[in-house]
């Protein structure tokens, strides 16, 4: 689910580029970097969390005016310093690019790139994979002159990724000579938005990121998404070239309103924040519906993705919002932490119940979803030893049935709980009174009521079996299972 980031500006991007990845922590901490161009390349990346790894002596080496960021949540490579993102080539130009998503042919392009074209891969990144073909792409006996020239030359390449790369990516890279360059997969599955602010020299800066969190705080102005299938190219004079190359029907994931994306971020131009309050209210009225005599005495949402929804839900019911469980800033997003049994041990030390709050109450748990039902059990079991006197649970999200191989760590169905359980098996492992989903129709809705966001269909792979791109069938969905196995075992 990575983070991403570009900078073209009339001053140094350094400091700019890490303000992006501290807002975009959330999408990813396992590990950041940076790079920046003036006459060569400079890069500064590490392991962890940005605030660990960037230090002033390390941010005073990335000069220049142009630059691009990642925050990496790993779906896909090693969990090594080596596959810490941006990636970069010295052939042709210089060459420098981050990627947020997954390459669903990974294992194709590899063998291509590495037989035919003999290009060495250094990791089982699909990002170096990507990097590689973008640069073979570019590569030309007589380098265009011209930034026209150059353009059509970027045009013509990632007309050709859109034909040979499958999967889900939005794309920010940087050619050294030439400025700085972004694309998005013809579907828009995962978010690329975009900002513009005044040099004060007649010209314009442009910033583009995954979420436009960082917008204000910059002096930017939100001017919305990176179209599905278009790409942009900013020269060195701050001139920008855009084209829409491919249109095919727009699916950005659904999964970025639910959980990953930061509530106050705008994508495909529908509020975060709206959305969820509207999941919320969908999902007391279901609730009315399906449980007319029961009425909790608070509602508690399992923090923090699920406090906008709790909020709305709470005030439809006409019952008390209250914080009940305490969350330890401290510790991180446990759905994004690379193993099984990092995420239960943390769940303790990341939530303490509020027993004020909960004993003798009849209390309503939301969450924003159920992914492998761990997490959810334990913030059940914390209720009911402090002395809740009836649990329920809502989920602003229906079940999650199905893997996603578009950018969220989902590799097998084994993991995900609603892949294995009907919702009354689940009802019964949470141990909890009464459970109730969200239904699909009732997500796609609360989505997509409000904003000129000219979305088709979200992607809803993880919900309905439904790979948007046509790229996914048993036998890829048993090759990724096993990479990724793979991967996780550093085998």
């Amino acid at each position: 689910m990575c983070g991403i980031a570009g900078i073209y500006s009339h001053k140094p991007v350094a400091a700019e580029l890490y303000d992006c990845v501290i807002h975009l922590q959330h999408r990813g901490q396992d590990a950041a970097g940076i790079m920046t161009y003036d006459d060569r390349m400079h890069k500064e990346k590490g392991m962890g969390l940005a605030r660990g790894i960037f230090t002033e002596a390390k941010m005073e080496l990335l000069t220049g005016n142009i630059g691009i960021s990642h925050n990496r949540y790993p779906t896909h490579g090693g969990f090594g310093h080596g596959e810490v993102q941006p990636f970069w080539t010295s052939v042709p130009y210089g060459i420098a690019l981050a990627h947020n998503g997954n390459i669903t042919n990974y294992a194709e392009l590899a063998e291509e790139i590495t037989k035919e074209e003999t290009r060495y891969l250094n990791t089982t990144s699909d990002t170096e994979v990507l990097l590689h073909l973008f640069a073979d792409l570019l590569h030309q006996d007589e380098p265009p002159n011209t930034s026209e020239d150059f353009f059509n030359l970027l045009c013509d390449a990632v007309s050709t990724i859109s034909l040979k790369v499958k999967g889900a990516y939005s794309v920010t890279a940087m050619i050294i000579g030439k400025g700085l360059v972004v694309f998005r997969d013809p579907h828009g599955i995962r978010p690329l938005v975009k900002g513009e602010r005044p040099n004060g020299n007649g010209g314009k800066d442009y910033i583009f990121a995954s979420e436009n969190t960082m917008f204000y705080a910059l002096g930017y102005e939100p001017k919305g998404s990176v179209l599905p299938g278009e790409l942009i190219y900013i020269d060195e004079d701050g001139k920008m070239f855009t084209k829409r190359l491919v249109k095919k029907e727009f699916n950005p994931c659904i999964f970025e309103y639910v959980y990953f994306s930061r509530p106050d971020a705008t994508l495909n131009d529908v509020s975060v924040y709206r959305s969820r309050l509207r999941m919320g209210q969908n999902l007391a009225e279901a609730w009315k519906k399906k449980y007319p005599h029961i009425t909790p005495d608070i509602v508690i949402p399992a923090p923090s993705t699920a406090n906008t929804a709790a909020l709305s839900f709470a005030h439809a019911l006409g019952v008390r919002y209250s914080e009940g469980l305490y969350k330890n800033p401290f510790i991180g997003r446990t759905f994004i932490m690379p193993g099984q049994a990092e995420r239960k041990k943390s769940v303790k030390y990341k939530l303490v119940p509020q027993e004020l709050e909960i004993r003798d109450k009849k209390v309503m748990i939301m969450d924003d979803s159920i992914v492998r039902g761990n997490t959810s059990r334990e913030i059940v079991r914390m209720l009911w030893d402090f002395g809740a006197k009836k649990v329920y649970f809502a989920v602003a999200c229906p079940p999650v049935k199905s893997p996603c191989f578009y950018g969220v760590d989902m590799p097998t169905r084994d993991e995900l709980i609603a892949g294995n359980m009907n919702v009354d098996e689940i009802k019964k492992f949470l141990g909890v009174d009464a459970l109730l989903y969200q239904e699909i129709e009732d997500l796609i809705e609360a989505v997509t009521r409000k904003g000129d966001h000219h979305i088709d269909t979200p992607c809803m792979a993880c919900l309905n079996g439904y790979y948007v791109a046509k790229d996914i069938d048993e036998a890829k969905i048993n090759e990724i299972k096993t990479m990724r196995n793979h991967d996780r075992n550093g085998n």
